[in-house]
């Protein structure tokens, strides 16, 4: 295998807490749900062990708090050959946590309160500059600050290090932080907020890629879904269908195809063949349950069997 380049993964970690239900409650229903188990999560960490699953060489540069979740977290991410050396403790935050309730489709509703990755503040990117400055990508999303995501941006924009954006949770961007991009994931939702475009199918996700690529960006990968993913890359068009798979959990899929994205491009994969190789991921962490638990290993992609993951 082709030695990887450094990717740093700028990001949030929280611990999901989640519960398995028949169906989502809607609100001022209580109902009564099945398993309830508890996952390291937060799509900075859970795009950080997809990438170092996938063979990466991964660095993380997150905040969690002085307490069980934060240094459980710590323990974990290293058993993963993650570096965590700017993993940041916070005595006056907790940890983030995620609630999160998964129906029998594998549906799910998320909801996060921030903690600690709240205030991972450029003054800590600071600290890590000679880890950034050595990287060869750096991958991002938006669970923390976002004048944390635009400064390293920028940043990394200057010493000639290629940035990749996965916009969520769903949120406007300005033109400047577009700019800096070399790559942007978002999916049907979080592209129709960037690019004003409903996205509904192939058709309408070339027109919001052009939209958001005009703004600065070199390649728009929208993902959608059970249909695939849409790439424009320059001026060139390339679609990836998703593998048919019976769905258990699609909690960590975008953060699986992210990861794995990375992984492809600092191998020296094309963007087509690494968003190839992020689908087979991700198809195989939706039949599973969890966030980081559901993630897939490099070893398990060459043998997967789309059959067997069908009921």
């Amino acid at each position: 295998m082709i030695q990887a380049k450094k990717i740093v993964v700028v990001g949030s970690c929280n611990t999901d807490m989640v519960i398995k239900a028949d169906r989502l409650p809607v609100p001022g229903e209580t109902i009564l749900g099945g398993t309830f188990f508890m996952n390291p999560g937060g799509k900075g960490a859970n795009q950080a062990v997809a990438a170092a699953r996938m063979g990466g060489n991964v660095t993380l540069i997150s905040k969690t708090g002085n307490d069980v979740f934060g240094k459980q977290s710590m323990m974990l991410y290293a058993a993963e050959n993650i570096k965590t050396d700017y993993i940041f403790s916070d005595s006056k935050h907790p940890s983030g946590v995620a609630m999160i309730t998964v129906d029998s489709n594998g549906e799910n509703c998320i909801v996060v309160a921030s903690g600690a990755n709240a205030y991972l503040t450029p003054a800590d990117i600071d600290t890590a500059i000679s880890e950034i400055e050595g990287s060869d990508l750096i991958l991002m999303q938006l669970e923390i600050p976002i004048e944390t995501v635009e400064y390293v941006a920028e940043l990394a924009t200057k010493k000639g290090i290629k940035v990749i954006l996965n916009p969520a949770p769903a949120r406007a961007l300005s033109n400047d932080l577009l700019k800096h991009l070399y790559i942007i994931i978002p999916n049907k939702s979080e592209a129709e907020i960037l690019s004003g475009i409903k996205v509904s199918d192939i058709e309408s996700a070339k027109q919001a890629a052009d939209i958001i690529s005009a703004k600065g960006v070199d390649i728009v990968v929208i993902t959608l879904g059970s249909q695939g993913a849409l790439i424009k890359e320059y001026a060139e068009y390339h679609f990836v269908e998703a593998l048919k798979v019976d769905a258990v959990d699609t909690t960590a899929a975008g953060d699986t195809f992210c990861g794995t994205v990375c992984v492809g491009l600092s191998e020296g994969k094309s963007i087509l063949d690494s968003v190839k190789m992020a689908a087979r991921s991700a198809a195989l962490t939706v039949t599973r349950m969890g966030a980081q638990a559901s993630l897939p290993y490099r070893s398990e992609l060459s043998s997967l069997d789309v059959e067997q993951l069908k009921s």
